[in-house]
């Protein structure tokens, strides 16, 4: 069997999703150049994809590595052999120059796995529950098309909102080409608002038993949401309650729920970065990063200036850290936020 055609066989027995969920992603998703595996007696146990995403972060875009699929064959579990391809993956993305990877843990135990690779969990998403009982549609003159195919306008506006968005993982069109065949195969549909042929607001929704998930909301005005949303119950009569997510916004009706880690991978240009955006800043860190040696060291940021040493400088005070409590202590402040991710 080809590589392709291995990874996807142990795709099968370590996840269960449908198999044309399983098709989907091995046409549009997955190719040999981003997987990374570790193989035995000429067999892949244990495989993952580092998936490119832009990230917009501290008023800069930057290159960002999803990891996908991540599972090792149950015979080898417990055995160390993720860890090892992790860490592989690691070296690849500091070639590559990528300066933080990002993940959603598949179960919630694995977040204590991925903790100690360096992963801190700082992407959140809130939900808020309406009844479509009590959705009315607006007054204002605003029309709402269905699709359930890949739309360039539509593409367009929604990457035009995702990077107002300050911190941020941002989607290609071959991206959103993705999300739209995996909205279709949950049911699920995309409705745009138009005032005068004119996008203002799109709704990629799907139903979830008795729930309808309101995945990604834009509107240019409350009047186009309630458009929106009241379209998309009707689409839907047998879902009674819609549940939005979106970013935190700090509503008391909104719910907060923990998805997905992040770990700084290039430490020294992350930091450079942040010294930057906050010139005010004067912090000293002392890093230990175990996956990454490289990373471990000095860290000076002042001015707007990062200064990396290997070495202690004996007059002066640092804070120690851990990979994942400086991820945490850079991103968090900046509510990161992701969507779309296919999971």
């Amino acid at each position: 069997m080809t590589v392709k055609e291995q990874v996807k066989e142990l795709w099968r027995i370590c996840f269960d999703d449908t198999e044309a969920f399983i098709e989907l992603y091995f046409k549009l998703r997955y190719n040999d150049r981003v997987n990374i595996a570790v193989q035995m007696n000429n067999e892949i146990i244990s495989a993952l994809q580092m998936i490119p995403y832009e990230m917009t972060l501290l008023g800069q875009i930057i290159p960002t590595s999803y990891i996908s699929g991540a599972c090792t064959h149950p015979q080898y579990q417990g055995k160390g052999v993720m860890k090892e391809l992790l860490r592989k993956s690691f070296l690849r993305m500091i070639d590559e120059g990528i300066l933080i990877s990002t993940l959603i843990p598949a179960e919630p135990w694995l977040f204590d796995y991925y903790a100690r690779m360096g992963y801190s969990p700082v992407f959140n998403y809130s939900t808020r529950t309406l009844l479509a009982s009590e959705l009315k549609p607006s007054s204002a003159p605003i029309s709402i098309k269905k699709s359930t195919v890949y739309s360039e306008d539509i593409y367009r506006y929604l990457n035009r909102k995702m990077h107002e968005r300050p911190c941020c993982i941002q989607h290609t069109a071959d991206d959103f080409n993705v999300v739209v065949a995996d909205l279709i195969l949950s049911q699920g549909q995309t409705l745009s608002a138009h005032r005068q042929e004119e996008i203002t607001g799109i709704v990629l929704a799907a139903p979830k038993d008795e729930v309808l998930e309101i995945k990604e909301l834009f509107a240019e005005d409350k009047e186009t949401t309630d458009q929106l949303l009241w379209e998309a119950s009707r689409l839907y009569p047998d879902c009674r309650q819609i549940s939005v997510v979106s970013p935190m916004t700090g509503n008391s009706d909104e719910t907060t729920v923990r998805l997905g880690m992040a770990r700084i991978i290039h430490t020294p240009l992350v930091l450079q970065l942040y010294a930057v955006a906050f010139p005010e800043v004067t912090i000293n860190i002392a890093l230990t990063d175990h996956q990454l040696p490289m990373n471990t060291g000095f860290f000076k940021i002042a001015k707007g200036e990062c200064e990396f040493s290997i070495t202690k400088e004996e007059t002066t005070n640092y804070q120690m850290m851990t990979v994942n409590e400086l991820t945490r202590s850079v991103l968090e402040p900046l509510h990161p936020y992701m969507s779309l991710m296919l999971n």
